[in-house]
C-alpha cells in the first residue's frame, strides 16, 4: 500500500480508501460489510470514509462493528464521517453549530468511537454565516472529537473563505476536500481547486472515481440487475440511469469502449484503469472506493500497481479518447 499526506497535514491516507456510500447498510448486509472492510484492511487500506446520511445512518453503525468485531487498533484507522443532513427536522441539516455539534454525537455513538480522524462539511451551506460553521467545526476539534475538518463539493471560493475566516479568528481550517472526480468529471480538482494546493495546502479524498460504475464498461451493454445503477430507491443512481439515455450518456458509453484497448495493453481490467489514472494525479490525497464484495477490494488494490505502468504516452492516449482535459486557467480571480 500507498500512503500519501492530506494535504499539508502530518497524517498518512492509504492511497487507495475504502467507503460505504450506497453499499454499507443498505445494498449489502452486515457481514459483507465485514467482509469487505477486513479485506482493505489486510490489504494496507487505514482510511476508511462514511457519512451521517449513507443509509441513514447505517452505513456508520456497520462500520463501526466492523472495527469493533475484529479490534483493530485505533491509532492504525482514519475514519471519516461527514455531517449535512440527517432527518427531517428543522436543525437536522446544515452546517449550523447546534447540528454540527449534535451531528457529530450521534455519528460518534452510531460509529461507537470516541472520536473520528476527519469531519466533513458534507456540503456548502449558504443559509449559515461562515463564522458559525468555522467555529462549530474548531470547537469539536477542541473537544477531541475530530482531529480535522474538511469539505465535500464546496467552491474553490467557499473553501478561499474559510480559511480566511479561520486565520482571522487564530482558527484551524478546512484541511481537505471531498470532490467528485473521475476521467468524466474532472474541471473542478484539475483547475478551480489548482491554486489551493500550494496555499493553503488543500488535500483531496475524490469519491466516484469510477463514475459509479461507468467506467467499469458494465453498463455499455445496458444496466445488469444487482449493479449500483439498478438501485430503484436511490435517486442520485436514478439520475445517472436517465442521464445514460442523453446524447451525452451515449458519448460517455462510447468512449468507455473506447477506452478497452488501452486497458488491454496494461493487462487489467477498465475499473483498474480508471482507479489507476486518478492515482496519477499528484493532487489527490485518497481515492475513495465502493465494494460490494470482498473480491471487488482485492482487484481495486491491482490498481497501484497498474498506476506506476501508466506512461506518460498512456496518459495521453486516455486524454486523447476523453477529448475533456480542461485548460488551466492563468487567472484564478474570476473563481473568488
Amino acid at each position: 500500500m500507498e500512503y500519501r499526506f492530506l494535504g499539508n497535514s502530518g497524517l498518512k491516507v492509504s492511497a487507495l480508501s475504502l467507503g460505504g456510500w450506497v453499499t454499507f447498510g443498505n445494498q449489502v448486509d452486515g457481514n459483507v460489510t465485514f467482509e469487505c472492510m477486513k479485506a482493505a484492511y489486510d490489504a494496507g487500506i487505514n482510511f476508511f470514509d462514511t457519512a451521517e446520511v449513507y443509509a441513514d445512518g447505517q452505513s456508520e453503525v456497520v462500520m463501526g462493528q466492523a472495527i469493533k468485531k475484529y479490534g483493530w487498533k485505533r491509532s492504525d484507522l482514519v475514519i471519516s464521517t461527514k455531517l449535512f443532513w440527517a432527518g427531517k427536522g428543522p436543525n437536522d441539516r446544515g452546517l449550523s453549530r447546534k447540528h454540527i455539534i449534535e451531528g457529530t454525537n450521534a455519528s460518534l455513538a452510531r460509529l461507537s468511537l470516541d472520536y473520528v480522524d476527519l469531519l466533513y462539511a458534507h456540503r456548502p451551506d449558504p443559509a449559515t454565516p461562515m463564522e458559525e460553521t468555522v467555529r462549530a467545526f474548531n470547537h469539536v476539534i477542541d473537544q477531541g472529537k475530530a482531529f480535522y475538518w474538511g469539505t465535500s463539493e464546496w467552491s474553490a471560493a467557499q473553501i478561499t473563505e474559510a480559511h480566511a475566516v479561520a486565520s482571522r479568528l487564530g482558527l484551524v481550517g478546512p484541511v481537505m476536500e471531498q470532490p467528485e472526480y473521475n476521467m468524466f468529471q474532472r474541471k473542478r480538482v484539475e483547475v478551480e481547486y489548482a491554486p489551493l494546493y500550494k496555499n493553503p495546502g488543500l488535500g483531496t479524498t475524490i469519491w466516484s472515481p469510477l463514475a459509479s460504475g461507468l467506467l467499469t464498461g458494465k453498463y455499455n451493454d445496458g444496466i445488469p440487475e444487482g449493479t449500483r445503477l439498478s438501485l430503484k430507491n436511490d435517486f442520485v443512481m436514478s439520475d445517472i440511469r436517465s442521464r445514460l439515455e442523453t446524447d451525452e450518456g451515449k458519448d460517455k458509453i462510447r468512449r468507455v469502449r473506447l477506452l478497452a484497448p488501452v486497458a488491454e495493453k496494461l493487462g487489467c481490467t477498465q475499473a483498474q484503469l480508471a482507479l489507476a489514472w486518478c492515482l496519477r494525479n499528484p493532487h489527490i490525497s485518497s481515492v475513495i472506493t465502493g465494494a460490494s464484495r470482498p473480491e471487488q477490494v482485492r482487484e481495486n488494490i491491482k490498481a497501484l500497481k497498474i498506476s506506476k505502468l501508466l506512461t506518460d504516452d498512456l496518459m495521453k492516449e486516455v486524454d486523447d479518447i476523453l477529448g475533456n482535459a480542461p485548460e488551466p486557467v492563468q487567472d484564478y480571480r474570476f473563481l473568488f
